[in-house]
């Protein structure tokens, strides 16, 4: 495998995935806020490897498994990381569990059919709708962390009564967004395994 730039802005994203989960832990000023920029360079690197890969260097096999395996872990680790955080003026987590369940039993599925195709000498690469899946996951997520580094990072001065109104708004607007992404990400999902079935009913034979 060469390593090339493409290659290369790839396998960094799974570094700053785990960048991302220790600034979002972190109960520290400015944190939300790094965290956002970390999230942002991320998705620029999603944008450039594919642009290099497709216009400059040319797209390598490793380029196909791995760019949609490093979205996942990205995503994944972000929505994980709202689990855990409780905003003190909404009494539930910022995103349900449910939600990241279904987002990454999604992933698993589709990786595993892109296994499957592997085994059979295929390469699944992302179509159409899981680019917009992502794009779509992508944006939900940084509008999640704008939120959280408005929380922490510049309304910290407000009164406590005003905190909790901006806690429950945020609160209502996190979980419409994550359930809109829920509803593209099992749509996208439905679609591969609608366009490559006939993996598995070869696989079955």
């Amino acid at each position: 495998m060469k390593w090339n730039i493409p290659n290369i802005l790839t396998v960094s994203r799974l570094f700053l995935a785990l960048i991302l989960l220790m600034l979002i832990g972190m109960p520290y000023p400015l944190t939300k806020t790094l965290a956002l920029l970390v999230f942002v360079a991320a998705g620029i690197t999603d944008f450039l490897d594919g642009h290099l890969a497709r216009n400059v260097y040319g797209v390598t096999a490793f380029g196909r498994l791995m760019d949609p395996l490093t979205d996942k872990v990205l995503v994944c680790s972000a929505l994980v990381s709202f689990v855990g955080i409780r905003l003190p003026g909404w009494d539930r987590p910022l995103l349900p569990v449910w939600i990241v369940v279904v987002v990454i039993s999604r992933e698993f599925l589709v990786t595993g059919l892109r296994l499957l195709a592997s085994s059979m000498g295929h390469i699944i690469a992302a179509g159409r709708w899981g680019k917009h899946k992502t794009v779509w996951q992508i944006i939900a997520i940084s509008v999640i962390l704008l939120g959280l580094a408005v929380r922490y990072d510049v309304l910290g001065h407000l009164s406590p009564a005003a905190l909790e109104k901006y806690d429950f708004a945020f609160g209502l607007i996190a979980y419409a967004v994550g359930l809109a992404v829920t509803m593209i990400t099992v749509a996208s999902g439905a679609m591969y395994f609608a366009e490559h079935t006939e993996l598995l009913r070869h696989k079955i034979q």
